[in-house]
């Protein structure tokens, strides 16, 4: 499963990551240059390998946004699902949500490609920029699932929204190797005289029994 988190900076996206596939809560990063994540995590029983791609932070909308996804395609290309993260502290990264949403559908036209929108930092409400119904309506527009979390304060929100994005992931690839089955299996052409051909062979029988 690879899945790519991505979003404006400083929103907590490795923080987020290294919550999830570690259960710690690390406050301070350098700003990365796109780490790679390899673990196996149990899922419904399961070990499934997941890849999971840091990505480093978007220029904020009113630059040019449009330079760093460029950059951004050789990983959007690559992954299977998708976090859009921005912080309730931080209008402007939610600003960034939508023109990266509308950059990986460009990409993965197939709307099956599971997207989630996630609001970052909800224990910070005193410094709050976006609220909870914006996220909501945002994800509503694009078709999406919208969560808000605290990456700090509560380890069970991160891993159920990874948790979540793999098991959608999962089932894409599930029904994406049933429908290349499909297409493999060569339908065996029907003859339109079978009932025909059937009727002759009877009484070919029946005459030589005679």
């Amino acid at each position: 499963v690879r899945l790519a988190v991505l979003g404006a900076r400083d929103v907590g996206k490795s923080a987020m990551i290294v919550r999830f596939l570690t259960k710690r809560f690390i406050g301070d990063y350098e700003p990365n240059t796109g780490n790679l994540y390899s673990r196996l995590v149990h899922l419904e029983g399961d070990r499934v390998a997941v890849q999971i791609q840091d990505t480093p932070g978007c220029i904020q909308v009113q630059e040019d946004c449009m330079q760093v996804l460029d950059s951004l395609s050789r990983c959007v290309k690559w992954a299977e699902g998708f976090l859009l993260v921005y912080s309730i502290t931080d209008y402007s990264s939610y600003q960034s949500v939508r023109p990266l949403y509308q950059h990986i559908r460009k990409v993965h036209p197939d709307a099956r490609t599971p997207i989630i929108i996630v609001g970052n930092k909800a224990d910070l409400l005193h410094a709050r920029q976006v609220e909870a119904k914006e996220g909501l309506q945002l994800a509503s527009e694009l078709g999406s699932l919208f969560l808000e979390i605290s990456t700090s304060d509560d380890s069970q929100g991160v891993c159920d929204v990874f948790q979540y994005l793999c098991k959608e992931v999962s089932k894409v690839q599930h029904a994406g190797s049933t429908d290349r089955r499909r297409s493999s299996i060569i339908p065996r052409p029907k003859s339109p005289n079978m009932q025909d051909l059937k009727r002759r062979f009877k009484q070919a029988l029946s005459s030589k029994v005679k």
